[in-house]
């Protein structure tokens, strides 16, 4: 099995969102990091080369094999701002409140966050840290 690359690193992500080309995607992750770190108590951590995460839990695949994750993240991809949140799914009535968005199983996708209530956002990241928090692996801050 090759090395996992999602995983925490020492790297910067102020110097990470500073790269940022585009302005508004750059002041999106800013609110979106602050949203996620008030919600989580945890700082963020790079994991891998282009994830910012908070706080930590041990996922448990079929084979046996366990690894680390963050409870809450999000990565500023190409086309969305990516945040990764669990299982989405499991919060219909929250995610028919939040605006424009795709979503995947543990995956939001919002082109801008102008595309979406960020209220109802904040909901969801607070449900969806809530149900992680059992796994939770990190100390809360």
């Amino acid at each position: 099995m090759a090395e996992l690359q999602t995983k925490p690193t020492n790297k910067s992500v102020d110097d990470f969102l500073d790269k940022l080309d585009d302005e508004t995607r750059r002041d999106d992750c800013r609110v979106v990091l602050n949203l996620m770190r008030e919600v989580t108590g945890a700082e963020a951590v790079m994991w891998g080369p282009a994830i910012i995460g908070f706080g930590a839990y041990t996922y448990k695949y079929a084979n046996g094999k366990e690894a680390q994750f963050p409870i809450a993240g999000f990565s500023p991809r190409k086309t969305d701002l990516t945040l990764y949140l669990g299982d989405v799914g499991a919060f219909p009535e929250i995610m028919s409140r939040l605006g424009k968005h795709k979503t995947s199983k543990a995956c939001l996708y919002i082109r801008r966050l102008s595309d979406v209530d960020v209220d109802v956002l904040k909901e969801l990241i607070v449900k969806s840290v809530e149900i992680m928090e059992g796994q939770r692996v990190d100390k809360r801050g």
